[in-house]
């Protein structure tokens, strides 16, 4: 074991808080609730990677921003394509192959969903000013960029590097 970081020390503990506070806080069904949404959490996942891409994706792409093999994803798909919350649409780029897009009705339900959970994320930063605030969420999206990296070259059987960058 290296030597410890006293700047990173407090941050397992705080990224295991926040994880219990996002999952077993029961985030996504009181949100769903307040949205009016009956959708399940995998499906409403799909719709927000939909939504944050701002363009259709291939299924690979959706599962690969998800954690999770195709056939999951395919399956959640056809439910929300019978259900008119998704389609599938030509990809320009390969005429054979096809992309999600969510449809009008798609769009409508997870704008609903992320007004909620966006309202929550702006109460609770009200009183940080809009530089912490910007800074924060730059901030965080890098972590998790850096650490999904990590993560994916320890699966690769690579060795992570523990330096930083």
């Amino acid at each position: 074991m290296g030597p410890r970081n006293d700047t990173i020390t407090g941050l397992l503990p705080r990224m295991t808080r926040l994880s219990a506070l996002l999952n077993r806080g029961q985030l996504y069904e009181r949100a769903a609730e307040a949205a009016d949404v009956t959708l399940d959490r995998p499906a409403m996942t799909i719709l927000v990677i939909l939504d944050t891409a701002e363009r259709p994706l291939r299924v690979g792409e959706i599962a690969t921003r998800m954690q999770v093999v195709g056939p999951h994803v395919t399956r959640q798909l056809n439910t929300l394509e019978k259900r008119g919350i998704v389609e599938r649409v030509p990809d320009p780029d390969d005429q054979r192959a096809r992309l999600i897009a969510l449809t009008p009705s798609g769009q409508r339900l997870v704008d609903r969903y992320t007004t909620v959970i966006n309202g929550w994320f702006a109460a609770a930063l009200a009183e940080w000013p809009d530089h912490d605030r910007t800074e924060f969420v730059r901030l965080l999206g890098r972590m998790v960029e850096d650490l999904t990296a990590q993560f994916d070259a320890v699966a690769d059987g690579g060795a992570a590097d523990t330096q930083g960058h």
